[in-house]
């Protein structure tokens, strides 16, 4: 009988080691940037990716109100929201949407591509996202992400 000479070693919460990355959205398209951020946060570009374990990375956003839609996105996309009371559902464009809370664009979409559970959750608190090119992360010494 063979032994093997690997096994797969599955990522644990106390063995998982985390970066800081800094994302520049400026000129960026919405969808193609939130897919790449969504991957880090879930840690699915690591080697020691675990389904069941946050193996993700921290994810600074900047420049967020400089992002964009391709086609007529901006004109025709709509951002739905329901109170839970009748007649209570609105909507807002994603033109508007930049020009109110830029922030918000950025989240949804994430939130979107995460799961939808509590270590959708967990990984979801990992995103910094803000407006103008400062954050106050610079403690974090974060790397660029390419």
């Amino acid at each position: 009988m063979n032994t093997l000479s690997y096994k797969t070693v599955s990522a644990k919460k106390e063995t998982v080691v985390r970066k800081w990355y800094v994302v520049d959205a400026e000129g960026e398209t919405v969808g193609r940037l939130c897919t790449k951020i969504a991957a880090n946060l879930m840690g699915k570009t690591k080697p020691s990716f675990t389904p069941h374990v946050d193996t993700g990375d921290y994810i600074i956003v900047i420049n967020a109100e400089k992002v964009r839609f391709t086609g007529n996105k901006v004109d025709q996309k709509e951002y739905l929201s329901y109170s839970l009371y009748p007649g209570g559902q609105k909507s807002i464009t994603a033109k508007e949407m930049l020009a109110t809370h830029p922030i918000r664009v950025i989240e949804k979409a994430v939130r979107g591509m995460l799961p939808k559970t509590k270590l959708g959750d967990a990984m979801y608190k990992k995103l910094f996202v803000y407006e103008g090119s400062t954050h106050p992360h610079g403690a974090q010494k974060p790397e660029i992400l390419k």
